[in-house]
């Protein structure tokens, strides 16, 4: 299993916070961002990482990070020179992908469910990570079976699909690199994501798990400021 943390982007909602530094490298509560989903590859095992960034900040993130060397890992970095869509990272990590599964996780989501075992076990197909939200006409949402197989995604649905929005965190096999060349850009010019899963639910090969525990895609001040509280809460608790 290899892992990518997509980091690119403009961060535009975040402005002017965005206009000197990236929006994954802003601190929620006592770390940079970019560290909590970082943590959730580390902790599933997975020893090889690829980070790809905006051009902009690039050179923030290697004094960030450096090689890896630090966590017991290998970092490799890659350049995103304009946001075009989630799934063209598989095809910008096309070469590090190689042969082997890949567990992809976006770089302004926080996660407080433990997925490590569902990496760990992950064998093959698509494995997405659902949760039950108020507002889901605003995300890609997925309806599944009582098998947890997808059954049917939409993209921000006019009408109601299910209440279960699909987070940043995906897990494939090496084929959905095939996958991201076949798909085709959006009405929106982009290479979406949900063109990815969509190949895999035509093979009857995406499995959905349902996280209990909060999700927060820090990309507003709402959302990064309640990000930076559920840390502290936390950090209180286990310091106790």
């Amino acid at each position: 299993m290899k892992g990518i943390i997509l980091s690119g982007g403009y961060g535009t909602r975040l402005l002017p916070l965005t206009k000197v530094t990236s929006k994954q490298l802003l601190p929620v509560y006592d770390k940079p961002m970019i560290m909590y989903p970082l943590e959730i590859l580390l902790k599933a095992g997975i020893k090889d990482i690829l980070i790809i960034v905006a051009p902009d900040h690039a050179g923030d993130y290697l004094r960030l990070l450096g090689s890896g060397k630090e966590f017991g890992v290998r970092f490799a970095y890659e350049i995103q020179d304009k946001p075009e869509g989630l799934a063209t990272a598989f095809l910008i990590g096309e070469n590090f992908i190689d042969d082997d599964n890949v567990t992809m996780i976006l770089g302004d989501n926080i996660f407080e469910d433990d997925v490590a075992g569902t990496i760990r076990n992950f064998k093959s197909g698509g494995h997405i990570f659902a949760k039950e939200v108020p507002d889901p006409e605003r995300f890609g949402v997925v309806k599944f079976d009582d098998q947890m197989n997808a059954m049917k995604i939409e993209e921000k649905p006019k009408e109601h699909l299910s209440n279960y929005a699909i987070t940043g965190l995906y897990i494939y096999d090496s084929r959905v690199v095939e996958a991201a060349k076949q798909a085709k850009p959006s009405a929106r010019g982009e290479l979406e994501i949900t063109e990815l899963h969509n190949w895999y639910l035509a093979k009857q090969e995406l499995k959905v798990d349902i996280l209990k525990g909060e999700w927060i895609d820090a990309g507003t001040f709402e959302t990064l400021f309640r990000a930076s509280e559920l840390k502290r809460k936390k950090s209180q608790i286990s310091n106790k």
